[in-house]
């Protein structure tokens, strides 16, 4: 099957790879978009896990507050160098995770941080095992895995807080 334009095209849009990664996996999978989007979602997964145990000294913290002004959130999101923390993919991406904060109130940032005896469900408790709230078919370590994959650093979310007016937790 021949690999058109349009194709590649549609396929980076679907997944916010490079084009020459979208072109070789689409010949890989001889044009079927589906598996060249799941090939793709792979090849960030392992890209991701390479660059897990890096340092990630720089980054932002990101405020959220919900339109009525009633609940808020701020997180602390970082990354490897102070380039990637001014793109528009990282920011994005620490804003979703704030608005994920404000909207879902997890305790921590994943399972690991969870004391033992903790009782919780830590699909509810931990921010990394939620699900999106923009698209619950992928968890916000998925978001943060896809962003790793297309902006090729190390991404890690620090901490965070909410608030809530009248709360005292």
């Amino acid at each position: 099957m021949e690999i058109t334009t349009a194709m590649i095209k549609e396929l980076r849009e679907q997944s916010g790879a490079g084009i020459m990664d979208c072109r070789g996996a689409l010949m890989g999978c001889g044009g079927d978009m589906d598996k060249a989007l799941e090939t793709l979602k792979e090849k960030g997964l392992l890209k991701a896990q390479k660059k897990a145990e890096r340092a990630t000294g720089q980054g932002l913290v990101e405020a959220y507050i919900h339109t009525a002004g009633r609940i808020g959130a701020l997180v602390e999101v970082n990354c490897e160098t102070d380039f990637v923390a001014r793109t528009d993919e990282f920011k994005c991406l620490a804003h979703d995770i704030a608005m994920q904060v404000a909207a879902l109130a997890p305790k921590y940032v994943s399972g690991a941080d969870m004391p033992e005896g903790e009782d919780a469900d830590p699909q509810e408790a931990c921010l990394l095992l939620q699900p999106y709230i923009k698209d619950p078919s992928v968890t916000v370590n998925d978001l943060i895995v896809g962003t790793v994959a297309k902006v090729g650093e190390n991404i890690r979310v620090s901490r965070f807080t909410r608030f809530e007016l009248g709360s005292r937790e």
